[in-house]
């Protein structure tokens, strides 16, 4: 499943990069028959797709993120059915703490799959102190599953429909129909790149070209004591104006310039404060967000604790028993998606926003069929 070299050294498809796109290139192509290589420098998926929430928001994208999510959720919930890895169609809730939260969420519920909620309601859903609060949502599509298991468990599934893993083996190269690695060169009748931020290692001028920088976030994973379980993924009003379908809305300015003058602090840290709980009982809480070319590696503690302090102001609960703090990467421009297909037979791909898992599956399914003229996949292949 994962060799480091193979005598079968061309493919229908080469793919580069293991993360979620890679990885729904490789899906794509599978389930139409062709032969498939994937390549990639480390010995699993250990980047971006494994180092977030785990939280699937499809409901709160908009324009070509909502269509890629739309695409995703049912190639998701396919492979969680096939592979065997955990998911559930919780939806996502928003806990609203001011009335410009509830009219940012008003807004977009005209739109559908939006469900408001009051107090009462949202209180037997999420364990939350009920001081401060003045109703919520429900994001009716959202998924959740675990990152950490969901992207091992797909890379098992693609391998039983016969996908070549090369992990631990460098790409130094491509061009047209052949690809130069650390293990010898693989021709190849179509290549997809999808290395996220690290375009820039592989072919700079596209990545130059895209305005691709690194954003780092900070997350941390908690052991908690909560009177129940959360019942999906939780935002809060600092979502709010991150996501495309509230971000644009007219109430949203207003929200916007009142959380950071009131938390110049948190604006700092350009936060996200969201929730997901995971099905051991830990609880995943960030994130901030830092863009560079080369984001510094030290997190800071200033984030860490703004991070416990507004979940312990949020739940109801004691204070959290943090096991675990990490740094996530993911790719970043101007535009939502790099797509480039400047060279024939290679299409280079990625989410350039912290949406990948999300719109990823989807993302990948509808550039490979419009760059090589694929037919649909066949209904019943998995």
């Amino acid at each position: 499943m994962t060799r480091a070299g193979s005598a079968t050294d061309s493919a229908d498809l080469v793919v580069v990069g293991s993360g979620i796109v890679g990885l729904g290139a490789a899906y794509a192509a599978a389930r139409r028959g062709l032969s498939v290589i994937v390549v990639d420098r480390a010995d699993a998926p250990v980047g971006a797709t494994i180092r977030n929430f785990g939280h699937l928001c499809i409901g709160a994208q908009s324009g070509d993120a909502r269509r890629y999510a739309d695409i995703s959720r049912e190639l998701w919930l396919r492979l969680a059915h096939d592979a065997g890895f955990w998911i559930r169609e919780s939806g996502t809730l928003v806990a609203a703490r001011h009335d410009d939260e509830i009219a940012v969420l008003e807004q977009a519920s005209g739109d559908g799959g939006i469900r408001m909620l009051e107090t009462d309601e949202l209180l037997r859903l999420a364990p939350l102190r009920a001081e401060g609060l003045v109703g919520g949502a429900h994001i009716e599509p959202d998924l959740q599953t675990d990152p950490r298991t969901a992207a091992a468990a797909i890379v098992r599934h693609l391998a039983t429909l016969g996908v070549d893993f090369r992990f631990r083996t460098s790409v130094t190269s491509v061009a047209g129909g052949r690809i130069e690695t650390t293990r010898g060169p693989i021709t190849a009748g179509a290549v997809v790149v999808a290395v996220n931020h690290d375009i820039d290692q592989l072919l700079p001028e596209i990545a130059e070209r895209a305005g691709v920088q690194r954003c780092a976030l900070d997350m941390m994973r908690a052991a908690v004591s909560l009177p129940h379980p959360l019942a999906a993924p939780l935002l809060t009003g600092w979502s709010l104006v991150r996501y495309g379908r509230f971000a644009g809305g007219s109430a949203t300015a207003a929200l916007r310039e009142r959380l950071h003058s009131e938390r110049p602090d948190l604006a700092a840290l350009d936060l996200n404060q969201m929730y997901t709980q995971l099905p051991d009982g830990t609880l995943i809480i960030g994130d901030s967000h830092a863009t560079a070319a080369s984001p510094a590696p030290f997190q800071p503690e200033a984030a860490f604790a703004a991070f416990l302090a507004e979940a312990e102001a949020l739940f109801d609960m004691p204070a959290p028993r943090v096991l675990e703090r990490w740094q996530g990467v993911y790719a970043k421009a101007s535009k939502d998606f790099l797509i480039d297909t400047s060279d024939e037979g290679v299409l280079v791909v990625a989410a350039t926003t912290g949406i990948g898992m999300t719109t990823g599956l989807g993302l990948a399914e509808e550039n490979l069929t419009a760059a090589f003229g694929w037919a649909p996949a066949m209904e019943g292949t998995s």
